[in-house]
Order: C-alpha cells, then structure tokens, then sequence
C-alpha cells in the first residue's frame, strides 16, 4: 500500500517538476559546461535542454507581445520583422546579471530583458 502511494506521487510530481522553468544560475552553469566541450557540445542533451529552454521562453514572450499589441498596448519590445541574435550575445547579456540575483531570475525574464535591450520600442 505504501508503496503503491510512494510510486503514485513520485509520478505525480514529475510532471510538476518538468514545467518550473529553469533559473538563470542554472542556465548559465551548463553554458559554461558546455562552452568547454567545444564543437561536442552540439551533442550534448544540456545543449537541447538549454536550446529548448530560450525556445520556449522566447515563444512565451513572443506570445505576450502579440496579445499586448492586441489589446492595442505596446508590447515590452519591438522587434524588426528579421530578426536574430547570436548565443554569444544571449550570454554576454546574461552574464551581466549579478551572481546575487541570477538564482532568482527565471530564464524568460533574462531573455526578456535581453529582447527589451536589444530591440527597444521608438
């Protein structure tokens, strides 16, 4: 019985655990990982987990912006219609975060702040 519990909330749980979006501590820590492993990185799971993670927040922030401008308010940033930016820059633009807060920082608002930067709305 306790056992059959156990196995029950474990299952539940993971699931939950899957959705919390990844700290920006964390993030910049595989980074740096992976920064030492080269052109290997590329075939690594942290590279598709950390991939994964500035699509999905980059979605989520494209999605607000759009419902924002919707609703006829502006959005946080304005981006042309082709746009892009390099790892590097990503990077750079998080490092700049100080250590103290970085653990608090979910990925998407490091993004968001990078975006915000990047293309400021005129």
């Amino acid at each position: 019985m306790i056992r059959k519990f156990v196995l029950a909330a474990c299952l539940i749980a993971t699931p939950l655990t899957q959705l919390q979006a990844m700290n920006l501590a964390e993030f910049l820590q595989k980074a740096d990982r992976l920064e030492k492993k080269g052109m290997a990185a590329m075939f690594s799971s942290d590279f598709r987990l950390l991939k994964g993670e500035i699509q999905t927040a980059s979605q989520a922030l494209r999605a607000e912006r759009l419902a924002a401008e919707r609703a006829g308010r502006r959005g946080a940033y304005c981006p042309p219609a082709r746009s892009g930016f390099k790892s590097n820059e990503l990077l750079a633009h998080f490092r700049t975060i100080p250590p103290a807060q970085r653990a608090g920082t979910p990925v998407k608002e490091a993004l968001k702040s990078f975006l915000v930067r990047k293309y400021p709305c005129r």
